[in-house]
């Protein structure tokens, strides 16, 4: 019993020392500069529901995203998220926006440990297929190879065919 406490004393001390790490409470929403031109208001609600806690400047940062190591995660995944497709910067390329479709197509968005605590973002078989055709008509679809890209938003904003699209597979991404 006594070897208990002593453990339960060492993880509680732990745990109150991880909170001084200053990484995972940067939540900072940057202003919202221009989002892109949506094909539909479908289109845009379901990105919103499924999409923009990680890919866009609109965060809606839980309890649970101010308390590590857990806060170390969700940071991390919205820098990530933000990084390879913000809907809150189409004033600037977005490289990987044309593959948006195909990921969520293809189950790999929005990812699975997101679920698990955003059940709103949870979609039937009807609205992902119409997420998919909303995305591919938006921001284009990702190029085939022999294949240019499919005519979607500006080049700009659809970016280039660039196959550096790689996540962070030590924080859950699986889709490369």
């Amino acid at each position: 019993m006594r070897r208990l406490k002593q453990i339960a004393l060492v993880l509680g001390v732990l745990f109150v020392a991880i909170q001084l790490v200053p990484y995972g409470r940067g939540h900072d929403n940057p202003a919202v500069v221009q989002g892109p031109t949506w094909d539909s208001p479908e289109t845009e609600a379901l990105a919103r529901r499924a999409c923009f806690d990680c890919h866009s400047n609109e965060t809606t940062w839980p309890w649970y995203s101010h308390v590590a190591p857990v806060s170390w995660l969700v940071q991390h995944d919205v820098e990530d998220g933000r990084k390879h497709l913000n809907f809150s910067r189409f004033d600037q390329p977005q490289k990987h926006a044309h593959e948006a479709g195909e990921e969520v197509e293809e189950g790999e968005m929005p990812m699975k440990i997101y679920l698990v605590t955003h059940p709103e973002a949870r979609l039937t078989d009807a609205e992902t297929a119409a997420l998919v055709a909303g995305l591919n008509k938006t921001l284009g679809k990702k190029k085939q190879k022999g294949q240019q890209a499919a005519a979607g938003s500006a080049p700009a904003a659809a970016g280039g065919g660039d196959s550096d699209h790689a996540h962070d597979e030590g924080a859950g991404h699986t889709h490369d």
